[in-house]
């Protein structure tokens, strides 16, 4: 039996190590892979964010209720000055007056503003005359009325209809005709009526209907109201 030659021998050798050769390399591969493996996931992992707090609500202040409506009550009240010379009359609606202050003869004033909730009053006229009066226990109106430099002081009791305070205006045979009228509980009168800017005393208006006759013509008084 011949022995194998040399060339084979080296052959079979070449082979085995190009196969030990190629496991080595396959070996050290998955090794390094998988230690790759292992280690990546608390290397390249992104780190998870933490959700936003969600934002805490800002408290809505309720609005206090507010009224539409004066603590004060509608109503009217008429009476005299403290020194009998002139009448007073205020009619108050909503939280808001008008008044009206005649001595019968040749002075007069129609005043308007508010009324707090407390019943107090700054009535103002065109005139520059100025009512300030107070609402005590809803009854009655005590004040102060300045006109031309002087200072009235009056108490207006609560009136209720015909008592009061009326107007009328018109236009009678051309001449422009404004009146004023106020009617005491007691139902005492006292009116101015103005032609074309002259006052003369009022006549008396039939206070159930409001009719009164001027210059012949005859005309209806109305309640007054802010």
């Amino acid at each position: 039996m011949k022995r194998p030659g040399p060339l084979l021998t080296l052959l079979a050798g070449l082979v085995l190590g190009l196969f030990m050769l190629t496991l080595n390399v396959t070996s050290g591969t998955k090794t390094a892979s998988s230690s790759y493996s292992e280690a990546s996931p608390s290397a390249s992992a992104s780190p998870k964010k933490s959700a936003p707090a969600s934002p805490t609500p800002t408290p809505t202040a309720t609005p206090s209720p507010t009224s539409s409506k004066s603590a004060v009550p509608n109503a009217s009240y008429a009476g005299r000055t403290d020194d009998d010379t002139a009448s007073v009359a205020v009619t108050i609606r909503d939280g808001k007056a008008v008044a009206y202050f005649c001595d019968g003869r040749y002075k007069e004033a129609w005043l308007r503003g508010p009324v707090a909730d407390d019943g107090t009053m700054k009535l103002t006229a065109p005139n520059g005359a100025v009512l300030d009066g107070k609402l005590q226990q809803g009854t009655k109106i005590r004040g102060t009325v300045k006109d031309e430099g002087r200072n009235y002081a009056f108490t207006a009791d609560k009136a209720v209809k015909p008592s009061g305070l009326w107007r009328a205006t018109a236009k009678v045979r051309g001449a422009k005709i404004d009146g004023g009228w106020i009617v005491l509980p007691n139902g005492r009168q006292t009116g101015i009526v103005t032609r074309d800017g002259k006052v003369s005393a009022a006549p008396r208006i039939d206070p159930e209907t409001g009719a009164v006759t001027v210059d012949g013509q005859q005309l209806t008084a109305q309640p007054v109201t802010p």
